[in-house]
């Protein structure tokens, strides 16, 4: 995959199938970006295994090798009908199923020792903002589950916590049209590839987020 320098580079990732399925909407629609420049920026894709003991240190990889200034993790949330910008990782691993290696974590903390949990660094609101322009659905996230895409989350704010020059975070993407059940909400990969590129693209060009409402009410 292609590498850049730490100030031209932005680093995307997404997640191999799980669940037994064929596909993951967040992989179909990261690759197309991979190679892509965004104000100035190459994007580089990696997709991560989905598995409690392995997501991770990929991610630590990616990132030591790629050196980003930004970083992007995206997954698959079946059931969800827009483009999420999750708020906050928090530091528990509670597998409703199994991982791709079987695992079902319960009440597990994802650091022993770390802090409940770690808020996004990107504009968030700016990011659904700027998708609702180009008529995306997209809102903000108050929880991004309890599944390898929250600890993965969680370990890339825990990997950054220390560095003020990369900003990061999650977002979540419906599922594609090829692996949606009956009656699930579904977004064509296409929309969703474009989808993340304005996530790019806005978390690159804003400085300081939206002054507008992203609260939820349960």
């Amino acid at each position: 995959m292609a590498t850049a320098r730490a100030r031209e580079t932005v680093l995307l990732t997404a997640f191999e199938p799980f669940g037994g399925a064929r596909v993951n909407a967040s992989e179909l629609a990261a690759r197309p970006l991979d190679g892509r420049v965004i104000r100035g920026h190459r994007v580089v894709v990696e997709i991560l295994p989905c598995r409690f003991d392995r997501a991770a240190e990929a991610l630590r990889r990616a990132i030591r090798r790629v050196r980003p200034t930004l970083v992007i993790a995206c997954g698959e949330a079946g059931g969800r009908a827009d483009i999420t910008l999750e708020r906050v990782a928090i530091n528990v691993d509670d597998a409703r199923i199994a991982d791709n290696a079987g695992a079902t974590p319960i009440d597990r903390p994802i650091a022993a020792r770390g802090p409940v949990g770690y808020w996004s660094t990107l504009p968030i609101k700016a990011i659904v903002r700027a998708l609702a322009k180009k008529q995306i659905p997209a809102s903000v996230s108050q929880t991004a589950g309890t599944f390898v895409c929250n600890h993965v989350f969680y370990e890339l704010m825990r990997m950054l916590a220390r560095r003020g020059d990369v900003r990061a975070g999650f977002v979540h993407v419906p599922c594609a049209p090829e692996k949606a059940r009956r009656r699930m909400p579904t977004l064509a990969t296409e929309t969703t590839t474009a989808a993340l590129e304005i996530v790019i693209a806005t978390a690159l060009g804003t400085r300081r987020d939206a002054r507008v409402s992203g609260g939820a009410t349960h």
